[in-house]
């Protein structure tokens, strides 16, 4: 792979990338209902299901996912459920006069196991990618260089964009508590994780 295939390649992942979606609404939402280190905890589970769709793609085991479709479509409905689950509770849940510390074991696990559930939950990820990336590398002969490198330019584009969303979204949640408008902002995540499931669930296709 050239630099300048590098380039282009991530030039198109970033347009893809910042296009509004499930990932995008859920990692806003986590932003803010508990901040941004629980934020970047669910974008590390989008960004490694999307590898993990990306090398499915690369070492042809397409076939392999389309035998299991009744495994992605438990995996798919499971993560819509567990996101309007949160999404519920966080409606619900009382305002605090202070930001709550988001950064324990549970918090942390549940922002990432609900990120990767986003992309595994979508089968139609993989399609993308075997559509998309022969738009720029040749699969047939990519090296393991080549799949390194297709691997990097999707995790640091992929991931520094919906860290950017993120960081918009966890400075607009300071906000909210020094205007004392708690409440407002936990119904207006709630609702995006509400939001975001339902999407999730009845989505058909697409990047994350």
């Amino acid at each position: 792979m050239t630099l300048l295939t590098a380039f282009t390649l991530a030039a198109a992942v970033l347009a893809l990338a910042a296009t509004p979606g499930p990932g995008v609404f859920a990692v806003v939402a986590r932003a803010l209902s508990s901040g941004l280190h629980a934020a970047i905890l669910m974008i590390a589970g989008i960004v490694l299901g999307d590898l993990i769709f990306l090398l499915l793609a690369i070492y042809g085991l397409a076939g392999i996912a389309d035998h299991m479709y009744l495994l992605f479509l438990v995996i798919k409905y499971c993560g819509a459920a567990y996101l309007i689950y949160l999404g519920i509770q966080l409606w619900q849940q009382k305002p605090q006069t202070v930001p709550a510390d988001m950064t324990t074991a549970t918090t942390s696990y549940r922002s990432f196991s609900s990120g990767l559930l986003i992309t595994l939950g979508n089968p139609k990820v993989i399609l993308f990618y075997l559509g998309f990336l022969p738009a720029f590398v040749n699969l047939q002969t990519l090296t393991q260089a080549d799949v390194l490198m297709t691997a990097c330019v999707v995790t640091l584009v992929l991931g520094t964009t919906l860290f950017a969303y993120a960081l918009v979204a966890s400075r607009a949640r300071h906000w909210f508590y020094r205007s004392a408008a708690q409440q407002v902002l936990q119904k207006t995540a709630g609702g995006i994780l509400i939001s975001t499931g339902t999407l999730l669930a009845t989505k058909t296709g697409g990047p994350s």
